[in-house]
């Protein structure tokens, strides 16, 4: 088992920042049309985990990640979780699926390199994601300092500790999903 983690983009944050909307870390994790190279790399039962974009005044946190169920097409996706589809909901476009009906980019859409980015859409399961204001506030407190830890490696960034996404071993991936949990479980 390996997992990779990455900084979704900049101004994503899920309490001070446009909402993160791919990945998707609810019922039903998902991770639609970001990082098709993480996408492309891992198989049924590494992980995924994501940190908040870089945010004026605000301290990125490890947002959650999911273990990957499999990986569909984007069309098969648009059939499969109509929820995802790409829309607009009180003015923010939503959702991960880029594709329409037949396939092709949906309008919403804005990404470049279509072809490759609706290639393995990753349907996850068992998320762990920081959702409460307290759980959110105390990942800030602690992320910088559970990377330098996990990674080995000193910054005063989280970008210049793992740069924009990195590769993590079976040890890594426990002791991120502990920390999580410690972190929800309110100890």
């Amino acid at each position: 088992m390996k997992s990779y983690m990455h900084i979704t983009e900049s101004g994503y944050d899920p309490e001070r920042g446009k909402p993160i909307k791919d990945p998707y870390l609810g019922d039903q994790p998902s991770l639609g049309a970001c990082m098709p190279n993480i996408r492309r790399l891992v198989v049924r039962g590494d992980h995924i985990f994501t940190m908040s974009g870089k945010t004026p005044g605000v301290q990125q946190l490890v947002v959650g990640g999911f273990e990957v169920a499999e990986k569909i097409s984007a069309l098969t996706a648009w059939r499969r979780f109509p929820e995802q589809r790409l829309r607009v909901v009180d003015g923010q476009v939503t959702g991960n699926v880029i594709v329409d009906s037949r396939g092709r980019q949906h309008p919403l859409d804005h990404h470049e390199n279509f072809a490759s980015r609706i290639k393995n859409y990753i349907v996850g399961r068992d998320a762990v994601a920081l959702t409460t204001h307290r759980e959110i506030e105390r990942g800030r407190g602690e992320t910088l300092y559970m990377l330098r830890q996990l990674l080995r490696k000193n910054g005063d960034s989280p970008i210049q500790v793992m740069g924009r996404w990195c590769k993590l071993d079976e040890r890594q991936t426990r002791e991120l999903i502990d920390w999580l949990l410690e972190i929800k479980s309110g100890h």
